[in-house]
């Protein structure tokens, strides 16, 4: 039975002469089975998550996309984030590692009380046991409590809305966002988490996934590419200069998101032990060289390095280690790093362009080669390169698994890729159903004449008070200064019109 702490009494008791050591070998305020060292590590690595999302990433999309959607794309991440966290303790942590309700699924309820939160956590919910009645696979009873797991898990499920909103940029209508996203997370998320991670039928299985190739980086992918199937297109001038509206500002965004990612693979052995040590290393190696391979194809074939192609090879390093960080020698993430820094330049820069299926869906960042192709890699080579001493170290881990050229056989491989053809098809399902009813009520896209304006019509605020980079010049909102009183005004603003249906405005100083 897990002990119930009242601190009231636990201060009121102590006697004045009495002293209570830091290291006393059982301090009367906390449980015998509490680590603080795994403790302290699994709220850091909560931490380091969440600055990936808020502000890493809501730096990184207002930034990186054109001036007039700086506003919107922040504020999509900045929204996702935060409602993530209230349908998370209302009814997603339970479903995503709660006990049994369907193979795929946990049974939905919040994570709100102290009796839940102060008991020690354990993963998965629900024991399983062979069809004889012999113990399959226990409880694995982890060294803090329930309220580190709870929020260390809620960070994931927040970032991977955000990646899936980077498809969608820059024209779905944010009501509609804002009825899609806590929804998503209720009927797709959870699902792969559960299935993956919660003691879950894959999970049970055996196919691997160490801290989300599949469950964050293949779903968020997917959805985000079927999302954008849905939502339809930007508009065409938008489509054909989308250029970043502050370089420096996006390079910040990139950096917290990497430097984030200790956390997230570092914490997911849920110990701060050798696994978590080995997994960031492992997190940097791949990062790194994916970045250099992907900048130097572009200097190859481009004659120039791009700013832009070395923050998308660092995103593809980081989501294909994520499969097996904690699993794979560091000179395998080197090699998985040269991989993701390959494959996805060659869809992204070249399959992209000549593919008339992946040229009628208008991802915004890429989200399908960055995180739907490099997550599926990073699966694939975690079913062949996980070595057994790293996957009998790790806390959750099934018993016996290894990769393929470690004696796991082909099967392991099968493994990996029905686990990700699961996450595939249930996200395509869960994602068109969930829009195609939403857009019964609220249009997923915005009107044209919207688009032509951006965050002012959205929001009715702007980034910055500039103009000029291509947006419609709303003359019922703003004022045109002229500086000097022989200018006339039709020389001070000058819109021109391009065959694209979109206004641009020139101030003559």
């Amino acid at each position: 039975m897990p002990r119930t702490i009242n601190t009231h009494l636990l201060f009121t008791a102590m006697s004045p002469t009495s002293e209570i050591l830091a290291y006393d070998s059982n301090p009367p305020m906390l449980p015998k089975w509490l680590n603080k060292g795994d403790n302290a590590w699994q709220m850091i690595g909560a931490t380091l998550v969440g600055l990936q999302s808020m502000p890493g990433l809501v730096i990184l999309y207002g930034s990186i996309v054109k001036k007039k959607w700086a506003v919107n794309s922040a504020f999509m991440a900045l929204y996702a984030f935060a409602s993530s966290l209230l349908v998370w303790v209302l009814v997603g942590y339970r479903m995503a590692f709660g006990e049994e309700l369907l193979p795929f699924w946990g049974k939905a309820g919040p994570a709100l009380g102290q009796s839940y939160l102060v008991r020690r956590s354990h993963l998965p919910a629900t024991a399983h046991y062979f069809n004889n009645g012999t113990l399959e696979m226990a409880m694995v009873e982890l060294f803090f409590p329930q309220a580190a797991l709870v929020i260390f898990e809620f960070a994931y499920a927040a970032i991977t809305l955000i990646l899936l909103a980077g498809s969608v940029l820059g024209r779905m209508n944010i009501k509609a966002w804002m009825a899609f996203s806590p929804l998503w997370l209720v009927f797709s998320y959870t699902v792969g988490a559960f299935s993956l991670w919660g003691g879950g039928f894959l999970y049970q299985w055996g196919v691997m996934d160490y801290s989300g190739g599949y469950v964050i980086h293949l779903s968020s992918g997917i959805s985000g590419f079927t999302a954008a199937y849905w939502v339809g297109p930007r508009l065409k001038c938008d489509k054909e200069r989308f250029s970043p509206n502050n370089i420096l500002l996006m390079i910040t965004g990139a950096g917290l998101l990497w430097m984030g990612w200790s956390g997230f693979n570092g914490g997911e052995p849920f110990s701060a032990g050798i696994t978590a040590a080995i997994a960031v290393l492992n997190t940097h190696i791949c990062a790194t060289t994916s970045l250099l391979v992907w900048t130097f194809l572009d200097v190859i074939f481009f004659e120039k390095p791009s700013v832009i192609g070395a923050i998308q090879g660092m995103m593809t390093g980081l989501v294909c280690i994520t499969a097996g960080s904690g699993l794979v020698h560091s000179w395998a993430a080197l090699l998985m790093g040269i991989v993701s820094g390959s494959i996805p330049w060659f869809t992204m820069m070249i399959l992209h362009k000549k593919s008339a299926i992946l040229q009628k869906v208008d991802d915004t960042l890429g989200v399908f080669h960055t995180h739907a192709i490099a997550g599926l890699i990073g699966g694939l080579m975690t079913g062949l390169l996980a070595i057994p001493e790293l996957c009998d170290d790790d806390t959750t881990s099934i018993p016996g698994q290894k990769g393929t050229a470690y004696g796991g056989g082909i099967v392991q491989m099968f493994k990996q890729l029905i686990g990700a053809i699961f996450i595939i098809v249930w996200n395509v399902f869960t994602t068109t159903v969930l829009l195609l009813i939403i857009g019964m009520i609220i249009p997923l896209r915005m009107p044209d004449d919207e688009l032509l304006i951006g965050d002012d019509a959205a929001h009715g605020e702007e980034a910055y008070a500039l103009w000029g980079d291509g947006e419609k010049f709303d003359a019922t909102r703003h004022e045109t200064i002229v500086h000097h009183a022989s200018v006339n005004a039709e020389d001070s603003v000058n819109s021109h019109h391009n065959q694209n249906g979109c206004h641009g405005v020139t101030i003559q100083l």
